[in-house]
């Protein structure tokens, strides 16, 4: 482990014996619009009371030229990570002066040149740990200071940080803007932008505060900003949560700004809130994509509260804000704005991504044990997020949402600005319903894994209702009837268990919904009555979150080998095109594909991607013209076609925009279609060229990179093996293009002779690249062997090897081992059908 993995122990250690009251950032960028210029000077001046002769400070950079404690010059000790402090006093000022690096993999200080204009742009991006790759600090949460930000930028840029201008000044071309002090941050929490941007500002207004509101973007970017609808969400989302939390938006300002070559969906860091520029749609977009920038632009908010003002004291409660935010994502999206169907996309999306972490070797508690940085930065997933948010969601439904929004009101009112544990937030919630939370705790918060519900019908009106892993549920049971193939709610029925096996009163019907409503954590199986009823009857029911409940339980029961995968693309076929959902359909597209190309033998494989691609053909002909389902369809055909090159003249037909009538051809639709072309030899070099002189953007860019990284060659995807691991040049987004072009079409004759490089590379990627960038490597160029002999021989003889890289290592050969699984079942399943 190097020096900058830091530990739970030793930051905890740091924290007892320093005191931080106030840092002052001061960065020079005016020299960064000259890409020579691969650094920025930047000066750190901490003020902290100490007891201890000695400590540390964080920086990541280029080189530390002076560091200064109370006013005496120090030999500079910096191990590329660490800054020694020693001879330190009761009250202390260390001036530390350094050369912090350009990032061009989205962590630290990003920059990047706009091929539209020229234009340069910079925005930082810190989460868990990558303040320190712009300043000198304590980098850890339970440190909080009052932050100073002073940028020196090229004068008519725009330059914005967490507060607002305090003072600003220009001198020979550059200006100097210093920011007013933040209250009590966290250091990841810091944030800067500056560049170019185009501004569209407005405000919000509750009783006598007045809240400045601005939505940002790239100048070419501007005219795909969609500020009206991103500053209706956000004066909808501000009145929601002033209400729901009776604690005033605190941090001044609410700035929103869309930034290129994002790692990530979004980060909350208080008054600048950064989104990737993927909500920013340069054509159709579907009303499940700005549901989800909606959720988006609300989840950030939510963390104004749960984590900007009350913030977790280490990362193993990392869940206290972002579980906690992706629960209000949803439900303030529900409630408060114009996508009250927020919860369907959960179930079926979201949940997906919590079922899926939550089956890996590596699952683990909601409150997670954090030992270091390594970890605190994978444990960003499914668990943290989206089992975290639908285990909140049941103790609403178990607690009752007056205490639970009561709890949350006390917390913020004992904790503001501080730091907290699991502990703290049970106490509140203890006392606003009056129920036993540490009993909900150690049942939901400090277990992993999930129950699975299933139904054993019996005599009559008898029947058990059977989990395993038992936890205490509060849920609904939905019964359905067929009335001429159509599925028709008559009762929803509800229940409280904890055992194995529980008995339940149930009147006979077509269709047992088990956690109807989608109350609990739970992966629902159908009985064979009920899967037969969804078969004839899915598409016809008219409640939207049924049927995501249902496409749920079918995708869980195909990917973990009891469903096979022939009957479930069956009802794929079948109820997929009436889907009216475009969240729904949207998921569907992408799991029948996925479990074509994983979960079906070898030899099945080449017809069924091939009935796949005609059937999302038929459907796109069919589809409603100008509609969201269109448009789905319009991509699914287009990502089935780079591996079945037998209707290349109907991707040619949409190219010279003769297919459907109502089709949006935008720019990104028109790059997966030729995309298709080049995957399977039908298009090269020039028409490659020719669609980037049409589309010359950044988005474009990249999209020419990775079609030419799928040329079906050897050579080509030998180049794109080098590029991957050894060309440092390649931001974060170029190297997930190229990645993508290495592997398109699923041509395992081009790629299998790199499979055991594959494992001699990744400890040395890991130990030289940062973690952004080698876990990218690590997760997307791991190689889909037939068996899991390579990975084996590797976990064996790396015991040793980074934690961090041993899990993704073991979650990719788990992921491998269970499509291996999956595949040998389907003989058997088919003849159960």
């Amino acid at each position: 482990m190097t020096s900058a993995n830091l530990t739970r122990t030793e930051t905890a250690a740091r924290a007892e014996s320093v005191d931080l009251h106030r840092i002052r950032l001061e960065l020079d960028v005016t020299g960064a619009a000259d890409p020579a210029n691969t650094g920025f000077p930047v000066t750190s001046t901490l003020e902290f009371d100490a007891r201890t002769t000695e400590t540390w400070a964080d920086f990541l950079g280029e080189a530390v030229h002076e560091v200064e404690v109370n006013g005496q010059q120090q030999e500079v000790e910096w191990d590329g990570a660490r800054i020694r402090l020693v001879g330190l006093a009761a009250h202390n000022t260390v001036v530390i002066r350094a050369t912090g690096a350009y990032s061009r993999s989205g962590e630290g200080l990003h920059r990047f040149a706009d091929p539209v204009d020229g234009g340069v742009y910079l925005y930082t991006h810190d989460e868990p740990a990558d303040a320190r790759r712009f300043m000198a600090c304590f980098e850890q949460p339970d440190m909080k200071a009052a932050i100073t930000v002073v940028v020196t930028a090229p004068e008519g840029w725009e330059v914005l940080s967490n507060q607002s201008p305090a003072a600003t000044s220009t001198r020979g071309g550059a200006q100097t803007v210093e920011f007013a002090p933040t209250l009590p941050l966290s250091s990841y929490l810091t944030c800067i932008a500056a560049g170019p941007y185009a501004r569209v500002s407005a405000e919000w207004r509750r009783g006598d505060l007045v809240v400045p509101l601005s939505v940002l973007s790239r100048a070419s970017m501007a005219e795909h900003l969609a500020a009206d609808e991103i500053l209706e969400v956000t004066r909808q989302g501000l009145d929601f949560f002033a209400e729901a939390f009776a604690f005033p938006y605190p941090w001044g300002k609410y700035d929103q700004i869309f930034v290129p070559e994002y790692n990530i969906g979004a980060m909350e860091n208080p008054g600048l809130v950064t989104f990737t520029e993927s909500y920013l749609y340069r054509g159709a977009a579907t009303r499940a994509q700005r549901q989800a920038r909606a959720n988006t632009i609300l989840h950030e908010m939510a963390h104004m509260w749960f984590g900007d003002l009350v913030t977790m004291t280490w990362w193993d409660d990392l869940w206290l804000k972002e579980s906690f935010a992706d629960y209000m994502g949803s439900h303030a999206s529900a409630v408060a704005t114009e996508f009250a169907e927020a919860w369907v996309a959960f179930a079926n999306r979201r949940k997906a991504w919590a079922y899926t972490q939550d089956q890996l070797p590596s699952t683990h508690p909601i409150v997670a044990d954090i030992a270091d940085l390594e970890a605190a930065k994978l444990n960003f997933d499914g668990i943290t997020y989206a089992k975290g948010a639908a285990v909140l969601k049941q103790l609403v439904a178990f607690a009752g949402e007056d205490a639970f929004f009561e709890g949350a009101r006390r917390y913020f009112a004992r904790h503001a600005y501080g730091n907290t544990t699991l502990e703290d937030l049970l106490v509140e919630l203890e006392q606003a319903s009056g129920r036993d939370m540490r009993a909900w705790a150690q049942a939901w918060l400090q277990t992993t894994g999930m129950s699975t519900l299933s139904l054993e019908r019996g005599e009559g009106d008898t029947a058990v209702l059977v989990q395993t892993d038992p936890r205490p549920h509060r849920l609904q049971i939905g019964l359905y009837d067929l009335q001429d193939d159509a599925l028709v709610l008559r009762e929803r029925i509800p229940v409280d268990l904890a055992e194995e096996r529980t008995p339940v009163a149930l009147p006979d019907a077509d269709l047992v919904l088990l956690n109807d409503g989608d109350l609990t954590y739970a992966k629902a199986r159908l009985d064979p009555r009920s899967l037969a009823a969804v078969e004839r009857g899915l598409s016809s029911l008219s409640d939207p979150l049924a049927r995501a409940l249902l496409w749920s339980a079918l995708w869980n029961a195909t990917r973990d080998g009891e469903l096979a995968v022939e009957r479930y693309l069956g009802i794929v076929a079948a109820h997929a095109p009436a889907e009216t959902d475009s969240a729904l359909l949207g998921g569907v597209v992408l799991n029948a594909p996925f479990a074509i190309g994983h979960y079906l033998p070898e030899a099945a494989v080449a017809e069924a991607r091939a009935a796949w691609l005609d059937a999302t053909w038929a459907a796109l002909g069919d589809a409603v013209h100008g509609s969201d389902a269109q448009l789905i369809w319009a991509r699914a055909f287009a990502a089935a076609a780079a591996f079945d090159d037998r209707r290349r003249l109907d991707v040619s037909t949409l190219l010279i925009e003769s297919g459907p009538e109502g089709l949006p051809m935008d720019a990104d639709l028109r790059w997966e279609l030729l995309t298709a072309l080049v995957a399977t030899g039908h298009a090269g070099a020039e028409e490659i060229t020719e669609e980037q002189l049409r589309d010359h953007t950044a988005s474009g860019r990249t999209a020419a990179l990775a079609a030419a990284a799928s040329t079906p060659s050897a050579a080509v995807r030998a180049a794109d093996w080098r590029a991957a691991w050894g060309d440092l040049t390649l931001t974060n987004d170029h190297l997930d293009a190229t990645i993508r072009g290495f592997g398109a079409g699923g041509r395992r004759d081009f790629i299998a002779g790199f499979d055991a490089e594959y494992f001699s590379r990744i400890e040395a990627a890991w130990a030289d690249r940062s973690i952004e960038i080698a876990r990218r490597l690590v997760i997307g160029l791991y190689p889909d062997t037939e068996t899991t002999d390579l990975v084996d021989a590797w976990l064996d003889a790396h015991p040793d090897a980074p934690a961090a890289l041993r899990r993704l290592v073991i979650e990719q050969r788990d992921h491998q081992q269970r499509a291996i699984r999956v595949r040998g079942a389907q003989e058997g399943l088919a003849r159960r059908a």
